[in-house]
């Protein structure tokens, strides 16, 4: 556990700086943006809303800062993740961290969790307490600082704090799901260096024009679009239904039906694991795991 801990805090140092700016900056634009900005609803729209409009906009503010946080952490992550075989090839701390007591397969295991994992959950939490300072200021622009104080938190909270959980369940789902595309990169990189990504572009590119134009058989682009749909579907299904608003007024109803959406939701993505993409997917991943440890208990490619 002490070896797991130190590893983790290796990550915190190392990318602590890009974690918080990868958080404060979407935040301070949106909030100087809607501080100094012009913001303009259509008189219609109020009008469709009615005594809704509050909890539509203060909802609508609290998702998106989610959904923008979260999704920054995330490309980040999968961008570090791709280097982390050679990141301390540059100068040469890989020959002090190969003589460091941990095993290869914690070297390899320890990051990704932390940046696949636990990042992307602390830019939720972050997105959503952020979320309400980008509410309270949308929605003093629109209605009035009043109008947010009478908000019905009683189900604004629990709506926000579900679709939080919704996604924070669904992401380790998510990640299995990416973890065959995610590790080969990883692999590739540690093997070719920066050709890695090169020859993972070509190599798909010209392995599924052949497949389709040449045998007839899409599967390879086929097979990567499924992967990536299975997990966007985990984040959020959507198919399970349950979730109809026939118009703005609804909005409150709306916020009140989202926690049972999202246990439902969730519910359905376990479900879509059902298949046998997900245990070719798994076995794959775990190739290339064995693979990057092979790679690094040979010296790291004699540390070049």
């Amino acid at each position: 556990m002490h070896r797991l801990q130190s590893l983790m805090q290796r990550e915190w140092l190392q990318h602590r700086y890009g974690w918080l700016m990868m958080a404060a900056i979407p935040l301070a634009l949106a909030l100087l943006l809607l501080g100094f900005g012009q913001v303009q609803v259509e008189a219609g729209e109020m009008a469709a809303a009615g005594d809704a409009l509050p909890a539509l906009v203060a909802g609508a503010a609290i998702a998106g800062s989610m959904a923008v946080i979260f999704l920054v952490a995330a490309f980040s992550s999968l961008v570090i993740v791709s280097n982390l075989a050679r990141r301390d090839h540059a100068d040469r701390s890989v020959e002090f961290w190969l003589s460091v007591p941990v095993s290869h397969s914690e070297s390899f295991a320890v990051p990704l969790m932390v940046h696949l994992l636990l990042v992307p959950a602390a830019a939720l939490l972050i997105g959503l307490l952020g979320g309400y300072a980008v509410s309270f200021l949308l929605v003093s622009r629109v209605v009035g600082t009043a109008a947010w104080f009478s908000l019905p938190w009683s189900v604004v909270v629990p709506a926000s704090l579900a679709l939080m959980l919704r996604v924070l369940a669904g992401l380790p789902l998510a990640m299995l799901w990416l973890s065959p595309m995610i590790l080969l990169v990883v692999l590739l990189t540690a093997w070719f260096r920066r050709w890695g990504w090169v020859i993972l572009v070509v190599g798909l590119g010209l392995g599924s024009a052949i497949l389709k134009f040449v045998f007839g058989q899409p599967w390879l682009n086929r097979l990567s679009s499924d992967l990536i749909r299975a997990a966007g579907r985990s984040l959020i299904h959507g198919d399970q239904g349950g979730f109809v608003v026939d118009g703005a007024s609804q909005g409150v109803e709306a916020l009140r039906l989202l926690p049972s959406w999202a246990l439902a939701d969730f519910g359905a993505a376990l479900q879509a694991m059902a298949t046998p993409l997900l245990p070719a997917a798994v076995l794959f991943a775990a190739g290339c795991f064995y693979l990057l440890v092979q790679w690094r208990q040979r010296g790291a490619g004699g540390a070049g």
